[in-house]
C-alpha cells in the first residue's frame, strides 16, 4: 500500500496530540508525515510556561514530545520554519527557509497569536516591540522576559486574565515590583462573576502583586526604554518592564492568505474540515466551528481526537458537536473553577452563593429548570468533580442545594468516583479522561501521572487522580517508592544504595546490577548515574566499565547534532598566553574547524572536530581537557581582579585559578560552574554560579552557593564569609562533597541547595555542627589526588573502537 503524504502546519498542542491520535489509529502505516513548527524546538505545554518563568519548573520539564520522539515515528519535523503560503490546487505548502513539500492531506494547526492593543509607544518603528515590552505565548518570549528582568526593578502587566495573573506571579521571581493592569470590572471576567473577581484579587493582592482593575491603559513611556506607563485617568505608572497578556487570536492570517474561508478563525465542519476543502483540516485555538473559537486546551483534544478519527477512517461518522468548557486551574497558586453561567439570566434562575473573603474562598452555582448551568469556585474546589459531571450531563440537583457546595451528606469519594463517567475529562491540561487513568492500571500516582501525563499541567487535578487510582486499584494504592529511587533501575535511595555499596564492596556499575538490581537486570537509563556515583565512592579503586558511559564521557568532548564534537581546551580563570593561542589557531586550521567560539566560561571552543581526529588534536594542543561536557566541575570564572582593575579589592584572577587547579574535573550529579570576582560589581556573574566567590572589603571573601543564570535563573545563598583564599579553597571542597554525597542524580545545586535549605548546609559546610568536616575534606582530598586528565587516553586508547569514525547524524529540520 502506497502512503498518502499528510502535512500539519503547526507543531503546537492540538498539532502534535491530534498527530499521536492519529498515530494511536495506525496512521503511521498510512501517512508520510511531515509537521512544521514555527518554533525552533519539539512539543512543549505552554500551559507550564509560567511555571518556567518562575522557576519552578525546568524548560526541558515542560517538553511533551522531544525530538526523538519524531525520529521514532518517522515523522518529519521541519522545526524553527514557518509556512508562508498553501497552493491549494497544487497542493503544496511553502515554507520562509524554502521548504515546499507536497500533500495529500494537509491540517492547519496554527493556533492563537498574543492580542497586542494598539497602544502609542509599544512598538518602535524599526525593532518591533518597544525595549522592555514583552508578550507571553512562547518559549522565547519567556527566556526573554527572564533576561531582560535580571537588571531591571520594576513590572507591568496589562491584562488580568489567566495569563496575566500567571505572567505577574511569575515575574516575582526576577522582580521586586509587579503591577497587574486590567480594564475589565474585576479580574478573571470572562470566567467569574465581580464577587468571584474581587476575592481572587484579595487573593492575588496577598501574594504581593499590586492590581489596579477599571483601568486602561493608554501610552508606553520612555524614549529608549520603556519608562512607565499611562493609564486613561491621568496616572503614570513606573516601570521598565510592560508584559502584554490581553488575550489571545486566532492565528489564521496563513489560512486566509491561501484563500480558505476564514471569519475570526478558519472556519470548520463538524467533520473537522475547512469549509469546502474535501482534504484540508484544522484543529485548535485557530478554528471557528459553529461561531465558536476556543482558547482553552479541553476542546482542542475532543477536535484532535474527532480529527484522526475522520482522515484514518476510524470512525467516519465521528464528529465533533461543539464543548461545554468547565476549567479547573491553578491561577498564580490559587485554585480557581469556572463551568457555564458566570451569573443568572433569567428571572426564574436559582442562584446559590457562599463568600468567605477572609479566607479567599468563594462559591457560586446556577440553576436553570433544576439542572445546573454554571459554577464558579475560588479557593476551594473541593466540589468541582461532583459539579463538573452534574453540568455535563445535566444530573437532577440535591433538593438541598447547599449540597452543590459543600460535602453535607454527600457521597463518600469512592460513590463519588464510582459514579464518575468514563469519558469525564480529569485532567484539562492534557486532556485525560477517567478511562484512560483507569486503563493505566497503575498502582501508584506517580505511575499513573508518567503514564497517561495526568497532573502534568498546572497540577490541580492531583488529588481527584490520587482518588481515581485508588478506587480503580481497590484500595491497593500505595506510594511509589521510584519517586525516591536513585537511579530507576536500582530500587534504593541514594543514602541505601551508598551503604549497600559499601557494605558490599561493588566496584563497578557491573556489579551493582547483578548484586542489587531486581532479577540483577541491567538498566541504561542507570548506567551514567551509578558510573558517577561509584567514581565518586571508591576514586582509583572504581572498575571503570566504558559501557556505562555516556559517549561524551567514552570520547571526552562533547557531541554535536551532526555527531561531530566540540573540543574545549582547559584555560584556568579565562588565562590564556600567546603560545596557547598561536597553538589553537594552528591546530584549528590543521583539522579544518568549521567554528572557532568563545564560550561564556571564558575559554576557546572548537566546533565540528570529527571523533577520529580527537586524540591527535588533543597530542597537537598540549593542553588538558577543560570538562566542558561531563556531570562535573566545568570551570572557573574571573574577572581581573585587583591586579588591573581599579575597582578590584581581591586577586579573583589568581583565586580563581587555584581553585580550578584544585578540583577540576570531579565529577558530581550535575554539573558545577564556578566564578571569583574581585568586587561586588560582579563581572565574573559569581552570584548565579554553583559557587561563587566575591571579595568585598577589608581582604574578605564572599562564598556564594545554588546560583543559576540559565534556563533556570537563582541568585545563590550567601553561605558565610572567610578571612583568606585558603578558606576558600577548604570551603569550596567541603561544599562540592557534601553536594556529590547528598544530591540527587542530574540534580543540580539551584535546586540541591533550597530543598536542604542554606541554614542546613551552613551548618553542615561551615559549622561541623553534624561533625563531618573532616571526613569531607579526607574525600575531596582523596578525588583530587586521584585525578588524571582525560585527554592523555590519546597515548593508549581505552577501547578498540573508541575513536573509530562515527556515521554523521542527521538534523530533523533541514
Amino acid at each position: 500500500m502506497t502512503k498518502q503524504r499528510l502535512v500539519v502546519i503547526g507543531n503546537g498542542m492540538a498539532g502534535a496530540r491530534t498527530v499521536e491520535e492519529i498515530l494511536r489509529r495506525g496512521g503511521g502505516e498510512r501517512f508520510d508525515i511531515t509537521m512544521f513548527g514555527a518554533e525552533p524546538y519539539g512539543n512543549y505545554n505552554r500551559i507550564l510556561l509560567s511555571n518556567v518563568l518562575s522557576g519552578a519548573d525546568d524548560e526541558a520539564g515542560i517538553f511533551l514530545n522531544d525530538l526523538q520522539w519524531y525520529r521514532d515515528h518517522d515523522i518529519e519535523l521541519k522545526a524553527g520554519a514557518r509556512v508562508t503560503r498553501i497552493d491549494r490546487f497544487g497542493k503544496v505548502v511553502y515554507a520562509e527557509d524554502g521548504t515546499e513539500r507536497r500533500y495529500d492531506k494537509l491540517i492547519v494547526a496554527t493556533g492563537s497569536q498574543a492580542h497586542v492593543p494598539d497602544i502609542p509607544g509599544i512598538r518602535h518603528p524599526n525593532r518591533g516591540y518597544h525595549q522592555g515590552v514583552f508578550t507571553f505565548r512562547t518559549l522565547d518570549d519567556t527566556r526573554a522576559m527572564i533576561r531582560y528582568a535580571r537588571e531591571h526593578q520594576r513590572a507591568v502587566v496589562i491584562g488580568g486574565g489567566l495569563l496575566g495573573l500567571e505572567a505577574a506571579r511569575g515575574l516575582q521571581a526576577h522582580l521586586p515590583h509587579v503591577t497587574l493592569v486590567h480594564s475589565g470590572s474585576h479580574l478573571m471576567h470572562a470566567q467569574l462573576d465581580a464577587q468571584g473577581g474581587a476575592i481572587l484579587q484579595r487573593s492575588i493582592e496577598a501574594l504581593g502583586i499590586h492590581t489596579i482593575t477599571g483601568a486602561r491603559t493608554t501610552e508606553i513611556l520612555g524614549r529608549t526604554a520603556v519608562t512607565g506607563v499611562r493609564l486613561r485617568d491621568g496616572r503614570d505608572l513606573p516601570c521598565d518592564v510592560v508584559v502584554v497578556a490581553a488575550g489571545i487570536r486566532p492565528d489564521a492570517e496563513l489560512a486566509a492568505a491561501s484563500g480558505l474561508i476564514v471569519e475570526r478563525g478558519i472556519v470548520v465542519d463538524d467533520r473537522m474540515r475547512a469549509l469546502d476543502e474535501p482534504d484540508i483540516y484544522a484543529v485548535g485555538e485557530c478554528v471557528q466551528h459553529r461561531g465558536e473559537t476556543y482558547g482553552l486546551v479541553a476542546p482542542l483534544w475532543e477536535q484532535a481526537r474527532v480529527l484522526a478519527d475522520q482522515i484514518t477512517g476510524a470512525d467516519p461518522g465521528a464528529e465533533y458537536h461543539g464543548t461545554r468548557t468547565a476549567t479547573k486551574l491553578k491561577v498564580a497558586g490559587v485554585d480557581v473553577a469556572s463551568m457555564g453561567l458566570r451569573e443568572g439570566e433569567r428571572d426564574d434562575d436559582e442562584t446559590v452563593v457562599f463568600a468567605e473573603p477572609r479566607r479567599g474562598v468563594y462559591k457560586s452555582v446556577v440553576i436553570r429548570d433544576g439542572r445546573l448551568v454554571g459554577a464558579t469556585l475560588v479557593g476551594d474546589v473541593r466540589r468541582v468533580a461532583f459539579l463538573t459531571q452534574a453540568y455535563h450531563e445535566g444530573r437532577p440537583l440535591p433538593p438541598e442545594r447547599a449540597e452543590l457546595l459543600f460535602d453535607l451528606g454527600a457521597p463518600d469519594d469512592a460513590q463519588a468516583i464510582a459514579e464518575l463517567a468514563d469519558d469525564a475529562q480529569v485532567c484539562n491540561c492534557n486532556g485525560v479522561t477517567k478511562r484512560q487513568l483507569v486503563d493505566a492500571r497503575a498502582r501508584t500516582v506517580h505511575a499513573a501521572m508518567e503514564t497517561t501525563r495526568a497532573g502534568k499541567g498546572c497540577g490541580s487535578c492531583k488529588s481527584l487522580i490520587a482518588q481515581i487510582v485508588e478506587w480503580a486499584a481497590g484500595g491497593a494504592v500505595s506510594e511509589d517508592p521510584a519517586a525516591s529511587w536513585y537511579v530507576p533501575g536500582v530500587p534504593m535511595d541514594k543514602a541505601s544504595l551508598m551503604v549497600a555499596i559499601r557494605e558490599q564492596g561493588l566496584r563497578s556499575v557491573s556489579a551493582v546490577f547483578a548484586a542489587l538490581a531486581p532479577d540483577g537486570a541491567e538498566d541504561a537509563r542507570s548506567k551514567m548515574g551509578l558510573a558517577s556515583l561509584l567514581r565518586m565512592m571508591w576514586g582509583a579503586e572504581y572498575i571503570d566499565e566504558r559501557d556505562a558511559r555516556f559517549i561524551n564521557d567514552r570520547v571526552h568532548a562533547n557531541i554535536q547534532r551532526d555527531g561531530t564534537f566540540s573540543v574545549v581546551p582547559q584555560m584556568k580563570g579565562g588565562v590564556t598566553t600567546p603560545a596557547q593561542l598561536r597553538r589553537i589557531a594552528e591546530v584549528a586550521e590543521k583539522y579544518e574547524v568549521p567554528m572557532v567560539k568563545l564560550t561564556g566560561g571564558q575559554r576557546i571552543d572548537l566546533l565540528g572536530v570529527r571523533k577520529e581526529d580527537l586524540p591527535a588534536m588533543w597530542e597537537d594542543l598540549e593542553m588538558p581537557s577543560g570538562w566542558a561536557y561531563g556531570k562535573s566541575f566545568r570551570t572557573v570564572k574571573t574577572c581581573v581582579g585587583a591586579e588591573f582593575c581599579r575597582f578590584g579589592l581581591g586577586d579573583s584572577t589568581a583565586l580563581g585559578i587555584a581553585i580550578e587547579e584544585r578540583y577540576q574535573g570531579i565529577e558530581g550529579p550535575g554539573k558545577l560552574k564556578l566564578a571569583v570576582t574581585g568586587c561586588p560589581r560582579n563581572c565574573a556573574e559569581a552570584y548565579v554560579k554553583d559557587l561563587g566567590v566575591v571579595a568585598i572589603e577589608g581582604g574578605r571573601w564572599e562564598i556564594y552557593v545554588g546560583g543559576a543564570a540559565g534556563a533556570h535563573v537563582r541568585k545563590g545563598d550567601l553561605l558565610t564569609t572567610v578571612s583568606t583564599g585558603d578558606e576558600v579553597l577548604t570551603l569550596t571542597g567541603r561544599f562540592i562533597q557534601y553536594y556529590r554525597e547528598s544530591a540527587n542524580w542530574l540534580e543540580r545545586t539551584y535546586s540541591w541547595v533550597p530543598r536542604l535549605g542554606i541554614e542546613h548546609i551552613r551548618a553542615v559546610v561551615v559549622d561541623d555542627a553534624m561533625g563531618w568536616a573532616a571526613r569531607l575534606d579526607e574525600a575531596i582530598a582523596a578525588s583530587v589526588a586521584a585525578y588524571r586528565d582525560p585527554w592523555l587516553e590519546r597515548r593508549e586508547s581505552a577501547t578498540p573502537g573508541q575513536f573509530r569514525r562515527a556515521l554523521p547524524l542527521v538534523v530533523v529540520n533541514r
